[in-house]
């Protein structure tokens, strides 16, 4: 996955020191993140198609928690989707990333 940042060291620098994700230098600042296991959902749509960036987590009060200590905004407060629990937390230079606790169930689970 590649993401455009309207500010990439402040982007970066959460990653690194906010969302804590392990990283190596591959010349120049240029930070390349480890992620966790990752799932695919496609929905259908009627308007133009789209992406978004969902960040998994175990239980979203914590997470948010943990989050909001380390001085992130929430974007959108703690909604129920039915799939899971949603929130949204402003990234620098990034815009809003969501975070969710998944009620789905998940090909990682096995």
């Amino acid at each position: 996955m590649t993401v455009f940042s309207r500010d990439a060291e402040a982007t970066r620098a959460f990653f690194r020191d906010v969302l804590e994700l392990d990283s190596v230098d591959a010349g120049g600042g240029w930070l390349i993140f480890a992620l966790p296991p990752a799932e695919l959902g496609v929905h259908p749509t009627d308007g133009e198609p789209k992406h978004e960036l969902f960040l998994m987590c175990d239980d979203i009060a914590a997470t948010v928690a943990d989050l909001q200590a380390k001085g992130v905004p929430l974007a959108r407060p703690v909604s129920d989707e039915g799939f899971g629990l949603v929130a949204y937390v402003a990234v620098p230079g990034l815009g809003e990333v969501g975070v969710y606790e998944p009620r789905h169930p998940s090909p990682l689970a096995g």
